[in-house]
This record gives structure tokens, C-alpha cells and sequence, in this order.
């Protein structure tokens, strides 16, 4: 491996570090995640009940609830830089690339951590069928990369802007709208217990999307962060 390359790998490691440090200082992000989703399936579980719902409206409820779980911390990776003052320190320090490399393993860790917790509540809550759960996680796990890889670069956007959360939330969902109708859909066809071959289409679509949103933000975030 050429050795700009160690050099990108080892400064993109530190802004994850940096930002890990302090996200488990101060649990702001996490804190609004998990309490935004663990709060919104618990309120759905206790008025629908547990009992009759199809397979479409729990994949539907599942991913409601991790979209705008997502867009109640997920911006804080960049916006956290703007109202400290460091965001100048660090474009002078770190190269945008590592920057972007790091502040996405930071959201993609974010991610992960809600999902280990919010996933099972849901199958609790919900009775949701468990017999497919290996092709569900694989479902899941592609859907979490999508999601990073659009919101990651939506928050370097929005990070200056006066109204954040909002403006976070109404840019995203037009780059997620298709990713979440297709998750909705492979995930349905999950809880119905179906094959891998009868998901295929919509894991192609994922991994398309997941890529083209990461090398797309890899191409745009030089001129985001440095304008």
C-alpha cells in the first residue's frame, strides 16, 4: 500500500478517535438517537398493540423510526466542529479526505450502536417475525451504509446554516426517499420469510446506492468543507 495511503488511513483514524472521545464525554448525539428511538417504539408499540400487524407496516414503522432517529444526532458530527470553533483548526490540520473517512466511521458508529439496541426492541415490542434474522441484519447492515454515506455529506452542507436540525432533515429525505422505499420493500419480504435470491434485486440497490453516495461525497466534500 503506497504510503500516502497509511498516512490518509492513520489521520482519518484520528478525527474518528477525536470524535469518539467526546461524543462518549459529553453522549449528546447518542443520547438523542436512543432516546428518540426507544421513545418512538415504545409510544407505536402501546397504540397499535403487539398483535395482527402485516409484515409492511412493521418493515414501514421500523424504518420511520430509524430514519428520524438518524436525523436527531447524525448532524452533529459536523455541526459539533462549527459551534466549538475547531472546524478552522481542523481544515488547516487534516486533509478533507480523512476528515470525511473519519467522520463517516464516526456516523456509521453512531449508527451501529442504535441499531444493536433499537432492533431487538422492535422485535419485542412488535412480535415481528424472527425466523429470517441473518438476511435481515444483511438488509439492515446495507441500509445503515446508505444512510451515512447520504447524511455524512448533508451535514458537512447544512453545518454554517442557522436552522440545522431542520434543514438536515429536509435535505436528506429527498436523497433517502428512494433508499428507504427499498428498504421498506426487502425488509417486508425479510419478515415474510422469503429466500435470498427473492431479495437480491433490492440488496443490488443498496450496495448501488451505498457506493455511489460514498464516492459521490468522497468527489463533492473537498469543495463543501473548504468553501
Amino acid at each position: 500500500m503506497p504510503q500516502n495511503s497509511f498516512g490518509l488511513i492513520s489521520k482519518a483514524a484520528a478525527v474518528y478517535a477525536k470524535d469518539l472521545r467526546l461524543e462518549l464525554r459529553t453522549k449528546y448525539a447518542l443520547n438523542a438517537i436512543l432516546m428518540f428511538g426507544i421513545t418512538t417504539l415504545t409510544v407505536v408499540s402501546f397504540s397499535v398493540g403487539q398483535s395482527g400487524l402485516p409484515p409492511k407496516l412493521l418493515s414501514s414503522l421500523f424504518w420511520i423510526v430509524m430514519f428520524f432517529s438518524a436525523m436527531s444526532g447524525l448532524a452533529q458530527v459536523f455541526v459539533r466542529e462549527e459551534e466549538s470553533g475547531t472546524a478552522l483548526a481542523l481544515k488547516l490540520t487534516t486533509d478533507p479526505d480523512a476528515i470525511y473517512w473519519g467522520k463517516l466511521g464516526f456516523n456509521l458508529t453512531l449508527l451501529t450502536i442504535m441499531t444493536v439496541i433499537i432492533a431487538p426492541i422492535f422485535f419485542i415490542f412488535t412480535d415481528a417475525p424472527t425466523d429470517n434474522l441473518v438476511l435481515f441484519a444483511l438488509v439492515l447492515f446495507l441500509g445503515m451504509i446508505g444512510l451515512c454515506g447520504a447524511t455524512t455529506i448533508v451535514a458537512a452542507i447544512i453545518a454554517r446554516a442557522s436552522v440545522k436540525g431542520a434543514l438536515f432533515a429536509v435535505l436528506s429525505f429527498p436523497l433517502l426517499l428512494p433508499l428507504l422505499l427499498v428498504l421498506v420493500k426487502a425488509t417486508e419480504k425479510v419478515l415474510l420469510g422469503v429466500s435470498f435470491s427473492s431479495v437480491a434485486t433490492e440488496l443490488q440497490f443498496l450496495v448501488a446506492f451505498a457506493v455511489v453516495m460514498i464516492v459521490g461525497s468522497v468527489m463533492l466534500f473537498k469543495f463543501v468543507w473548504l468553501d
